[in-house]
This record gives C-alpha cells, sequence and structure tokens, in this order.
C-alpha cells in the first residue's frame, strides 16, 4: 500500500506511544487508513497477546480500539478543515473516555480488523465508535471520546 497511515503523520516528538507510536520499537504499531468514510486498521495478534489458550487478551483490544479512534480523529478533523495530515499545526487527540463491549471472546490467530466510525465532530473533542472483527465475526465494540491534546503535553 502506498498510502501512508494516519499515524505516519504524527510528528516525531508524538509518536512513541505503546499502541500506535512508529517510533516504539516494542510496541504494537498500528495503522489506520481511510476506506471511504470508515477508517481500517488490521492488526495480527501474536501468541503473546494472549488471554487463554486460543483467545486474545481484553486489554490489548482496549488497546488497539483506543489507539485506531484517536488516531481517526485526528484524521476526520483533518479532513473536515479539508486539509492535509502533513499541515501546520499538528492536530492530535487523547482519550478523554473509553468504553468496550467484549461480545463474545476473540480468537488468537486471525487478523483483526478495526473498522471506525466518526459519530461527531467538535473542535476539542470526537466521538468515534469502533468494531473489532475476527474472521468477519465482531468480537468487541467501542466508544471514544476523543479530546485534543492539551498544549502543555508537549512541553518536556
Amino acid at each position: 500500500m502506498t498510502e501512508k497511515a494516519f499515524q505516519d503523520y504524527y510528528p516525531d516528538e508524538l509518536s512513541y506511544c505503546y499502541g500506535c507510536g512508529r517510533l516504539n520499537e516494542h510496541g504494537l504499531q498500528i495503522k489506520s487508513f481511510w476506506d471511504g468514510e470508515d477508517a481500517v486498521c488490521t492488526f495480527q495478534p501474536k501468541p503473546y497477546h494472549m488471554a487463554i489458550p486460543g483467545y486474545v487478551y481484553g486489554g490489548l483490544i482496549a488497546s488497539l480500539i483506543d489507539c485506531h479512534a484517536t488516531g481517526t480523529a485526528s484524521a476526520a478533523v483533518y479532513r473536515a478543515e479539508g486539509r492535509a495530515m502533513d499541515t501546520e499545526p499538528p492536530v492530535r487527540f487523547v482519550t478523554g473516555s473509553l468504553h468496550v463491549n467484549y461480545l463474545k471472546p476473540t480468537p488468537l490467530g486471525d487478523a483483526l480488523e478495526l473498522r471506525a466510525m466518526v459519530k461527531q465532530i467538535k473542535w476539542r473533542k470526537v466521538v468515534v465508535e469502533v468494531t473489532l472483527s475476527a474472521g468477519g465475526e465482531v468480537c468487541a465494540r467501542g466508544e471514544v471520546i476523543a479530546v485534543r491534546m492539551p498544549e502543555n503535553m508537549l512541553k518536556s
């Protein structure tokens, strides 16, 4: 795929998140892309992402939903403002609220598909709904209220 992921546009100083940071060599390094009005992310869990034999750890599922949603929130604001993701000032979001419903056990082995839909965009917050599927079956649903990153988080 030649298209850059949302996370590839994050400035270096904001690219260390365990879930979505491209500069975190021990992280998940998820990649999210537009698919029409939805944002999609595919993640292949490893055997060490296990909860019990054969099933994915719920904390991983929550992390994937969280980071896919905050990345989608950023991309949605750029899209709504009609500007490219590499323009200044950067738009970044953090998690204000994360709610996950685990609908059925998520099998380990299948690639996981996350599909996000933006429900609401305001200047300070974006509401994103996410489904997580394995083998074509929805295993979890999440809602994230993503809030614009406070400026003081950028200062060391």
